[in-house]
């Protein structure tokens, strides 16, 4: 029989009828293959949502109860306080006017020691002179106007720890040529070097080296030998998660600070670029950060936390959460909680070209408190 006659006739048509019954299943097919993956799909994105924000959400909450409480009677300034100097006063911006307003500006501060811009260090370690041009008058200034301020000489670059660019710490050569750097620039008549290198990765062996050398020439000219520091990693081994995750460590590890801590004269926590959202989370992470520090920190080395001086609102630093005030509070409950009467402590004020009076004003209210 002709295939059109069997599928027009109204004869057996059973094999029309088995397939018309099991045509719908056939369509349905690839669709019920797809719903099983479509769930899967949906419950694992949920689950790592969950994975991610939980413990965020929680650490969060645990920070925003860290900032609460009272800070203990008498955690205020020890005088000695630092702020960091922009390049205009050592490359002939600044004039002998500059310098009596900024020596009667630091009147009614607990600020012992300025960290005056003076590089940076080219990337072999050498120092070009035509970079301070202004020093020794600066320095002999400052001296004359407010003879207990000391006037450190603050050097930096980028180290070569996460682009092919930077200066090369792992090399002898470098390091003593940082090191020969060091006595020149103390020529000058500078009362120490501050140094900030980044970013600088937790567990440098290369950097502690270089911090032996440099105490040693520190030590033989009596001069103070300064270093700003990474946070703290806010949970154990942060900074290798982290480093794993977004490639910049960020973090060091409390074990790798102390080590630190005990090469330098003093310690300065760079404790802003949070990533914190509100002013409390922010209080509580400084006030965290602070205990941190303070338990690995001998107490022949100072400890300064610091201060957000600037206003800037980008992924890591929002404006409306990391404020002096918050800061100052954070500190003064960290402070209290771990060591209150500890005398070698102070803030870093970081920096004076981008600071408002408001944040002058919260830092003289709310941390020095002259009568």
């Amino acid at each position: 029989m002709p295939e059109g006659s069997s599928e027009g006739s109204g004869g057996t048509g059973t094999e029309t009828e088995a397939e018309k019954r099991h045509e719908p299943e056939k369509r349905l097919e690839p669709e019920k293959r797809r719903r099983p993956w479509a769930r899967w799909a949906r419950r694992t994105a949920l689950g790592l949502v969950l994975v991610i924000l939980l413990p965020l959400l929680g650490a969060e909450i645990a920070l925003r109860v860290n900032y609460t409480g009272d800070p203990a009677d008498g955690t205020y300034t020890r005088n000695k306080d630092a702020i960091w100097l922009g390049h205009a006063w050592v490359d002939g911006r600044k004039k002998d006017a500059d310098v009596t307003a900024l020596a009667r500006s630091l009147e009614s501060t607990g600020i012992r020691d300025l960290y005056v811009h003076s590089g940076p260090l080219e990337h072999d370690g050498t120092l070009p002179k035509s970079l301070y041009p202004k020093a020794r008058w600066f320095v002999d200034a400052m001296h004359r106007a407010a003879p207990d301020i000391r006037v450190q000489a603050w050097l930096g670059d980028v180290l070569a720890t996460e682009s092919p660019d930077g200066m090369r710490l792992e090399r002898p050569a470098t390091r003593a040529a940082v090191v020969a750097s060091t006595r020149q620039i103390l020529t000058v008549g500078f009362d120490g070097v501050h140094f900030d290198l980044e970013p600088l990765h937790s567990d440098d062996g290369d950097y502690l080296t270089l911090l032996d050398s440099l105490r040693r020439v520190t030590r033989a000219q009596d001069a103070q030998l300064s270093v700003a520091a990474h946070q703290i990693d806010p949970v154990p081994g942060f900074h290798s998660f982290w480093g794993t995750v977004a490639g910049h460590p960020k973090w060091w590890s409390q074990k790798f600070f102390g080590q630190v801590a005990r090469r330098v004269d003093q310690i300065a926590v760079m404790s802003y670029d949070t990533m914190q959202p509100l002013e409390s989370t922010y209080g509580g992470y400084v006030a965290q950060q602070t205990s941190l520090a303070l338990e690995v920190t001998p107490a022949s080395t100072d400890l300064l936390m610091g201060l957000p001086f600037y206003h800037e609102n980008r992924f890591g630093h929002w404006n409306h959460a990391e404020t002096v005030p918050g800061a100052v509070r954070g500190v003064r409950l960290g402070l209290s909680r771990t060591d209150a009467d500890r005398a070698d402590f102070g803030v870093a004020l970081y920096v004076d070209f981008a600071a408002e009076e408001k944040d002058w004003a919260a830092y003289r209210d709310d941390w020095v408190r002259r009568p």
